[in-house]
């Protein structure tokens, strides 16, 4: 009987093991009003954490300052989906603030959509 052949896996870290649904319990939905735009900043409160998951706890510690949501997506490695289902659950339990970085509806600021459009030229 030869070497057995095991080139199906990988010696690198395999990553997250469970789906996204199952870190959400399944949810997709918001169930609060708040949206969580890329750019909103969000930041720890210093409510009491009931209910621990690695994934909750990492976005907890990196709010330990003020950080973007598309940051906190980008360094907790979980698609962006995921990660506002996570802060609406943080939101509702009051372990979390959120600022809006821009004004919600419709944007008339002839100078702000200027310096928008400029720094996209500059890219």
């Amino acid at each position: 009987m030869g070497a057995r052949d095991d080139s199906w896996t990988d010696d690198e870290d395999p990553g997250p093991v469970s789906r996204p649904f199952t870190i959400t319990g399944g949810r997709t939905q918001l169930r609060g009003t708040w949206k969580f735009d890329l750019v909103d900043t969000v930041h720890r409160t210093a409510g009491e954490v009931t209910y621990h998951s690695p994934e909750r706890s990492s976005i907890l510690e990196l709010c330990r300052v003020p950080v973007t949501v598309a940051e906190l997506a980008a360094n907790v490695g979980l698609p962006l989906g995921v990660v506002r289902i996570i802060l609406d659950d943080l939101l509702t339990e009051q372990l979390i603030e959120v600022a809006a970085a821009a004004p919600r509806g419709k944007i008339t600021d002839m100078r702000l959509l200027r310096q928008v459009l400029e720094g996209l030229q500059r890219l």
